[in-house]
C-alpha cells in the first residue's frame, strides 16, 4: 500500500516559503501563467532568484492540490517518466484565503533529440511498471478519488477493468448528463452500459494511468525530456491514456509509432479507442455545456446501432 502523501502542508504561503528556502525568503515578483482554466497559475520570483510555480484556487477546494500531488508523487514512485518536484501544499488566510500548491518551475525551452519517442518509451515504462500498490482490495481503481478537471472522479476499486470502466467512469458522468439526453440517448446509453464487455477487453496487467492525458498535460521539463503535470491518476488499461492523446489534436506520429514498439496496445485498440473517449466527452459535457452533445452522439452512433 502507498504511503499517504508524503508532502508537506503549510498554514501561509510565506510559512511554506521560508520553510522550503530559509527565513530571509520573500516574493519579488509574482507573474500570471496562462494555460489554466481552473486554478489561478503564477511563477513566483523570490529573493535568491529562484523561481517557483504556485497553483492557487479558493481554500475551499484545497482537495484539489492534495489529490494532484497525490496523483504526482504516484507517477513520480512508477520511475518511468518525471514530473515536476513537489514542494508543499497549504492555505492562506492572510492575502483573502486562498488554498495553493508549490512546486519546481521548469525552464523547458529546449528539447532533446527525438523528444517524442523518448517521451513514448517513458510513458510505456510507467504503464508496465508495477500498479498493485496503487490499489486496495482490487485491481483497478486508486487508493482515494481524484478529479477530472472539477468535476470528481471516483475511483473505487474493482477486479475487471470493464467493471470499473462502466461502474466508475461511464456510468456517473451518463447519470449527470442526463438532463441533455432524449429518450433514445438515454435507451441507447443504459443498453452500452449493458453490453460493455462485447467492446472493451481486459488489459494483460493493470497499468497506472495518467488520467488526462492532452498535450496541455504535458510540459518540456528542466532536462529537455517531457514531463506529466495535471494528472487524474488511477490504474486501468494502458490504451485509455493513448486514446485521450488522440481526442483534442494528437501528438506527432513520431510519439504512437514509438509507443506501439512497446507492445501495450492490443489488437483492435481502434475499435476501443472511442468508447475510452466517451467519458472524457462526457465529462467535458457535464463541464462546458451542450457543444460537446453531437460528440457524444456520434460515438454512440459508433457502437449501437
Amino acid at each position: 500500500m502507498p504511503a499517504a502523501l508524503s508532502l508537506p502542508g503549510f498554514p501561509s504561503l510565506n510559512t511554506a516559503l521560508t520553510s522550503s528556502f530559509g527565513n530571509n525568503i520573500r516574493i519579488t515578483r509574482t507573474s500570471h501563467v496562462t494555460g489554466g482554466d481552473i486554478n489561478k497559475a503564477c511563477r513566483l520570483e523570490l529573493t535568491d532568484g529562484t523561481y517557483v510555480f504556485m497553483k492557487a484556487n479558493s481554500k475551499d477546494n484545497l482537495s484539489f492540490f492534495t489529490a494532484e500531488a497525490a496523483g504526482l508523487e504516484a507517477i513520480a514512485r512508477t520511475g518511468g517518466i518525471k514530473t515536476p518536484e513537489l514542494l508543499c501544499y497549504g492555505t492562506d488566510e492572510d492575502r483573502g484565503g486562498f488554498s495553493f500548491l508549490l512546486m519546481e518551475w521548469s525552464q523547458g525551452e529546449r528539447r532533446i533529440t527525438h523528444y517524442w519517442e523518448t517521451f513514448a518509451h517513458q510513458l510505456a515504462a510507467m504503464h508496465r511498471a508495477p500498479a498493485e500498490k496503487f490499489v486496495i482490495g482490487g485491481r483497478y481503481g486508486f487508493v482515494q478519488n481524484n478529479y477530472i478537471g472539477a468535476r470528481p472522479q471516483t475511483n473505487t476499486a474493482h477486479d475487471s477493468w470493464v467493471t470499473f470502466f462502466r461502474d466508475c467512469r461511464l456510468e456517473p458522468q451518463i447519470r449527470s448528463a442526463a438532463h441533455y439526453f432524449g429518450t433514445g440517448d438515454l435507451r441507447r446509453t443504459g443498453w452500452l452500459l449493458d453490453h460493455l464487455g462485447d467492446f472493451l477487453v481486459e488489459p494483460e496487467s493493470p497499468s497506472l494511468l495518467h488520467g488526462d492525458l492532452w498535450s496541455g498535460n504535458v510540459i518540456v521539463g528542466n532536462d529537455g525530456k517531457a514531463w506529466l503535470i495535471d494528472p487524474a491518476v488511477y490504474v486501468g488499461h494502458a490504451e485509455a491514456d493513448i486514446a485521450m492523446t488522440e481526442l483534442f489534436g494528437g501528438f506527432p506520429q513520431e510519439f504512437y509509432s514509438a509507443y506501439r514498439e512497446t507492445g501495450l496496445l492490443q489488437p483492435d485498440y481502434e475499435g476501443r479507442r472511442d468508447l475510452y473517449n466517451l467519458y472524457q466527452l462526457l465529462n467535458h459535457l457535464n463541464l462546458f455545456g451542450r457543444s460537446y452533445l453531437s460528440s457524444v452522439r456520434r460515438i454512440l452512433d459508433k457502437y449501437i446501432r
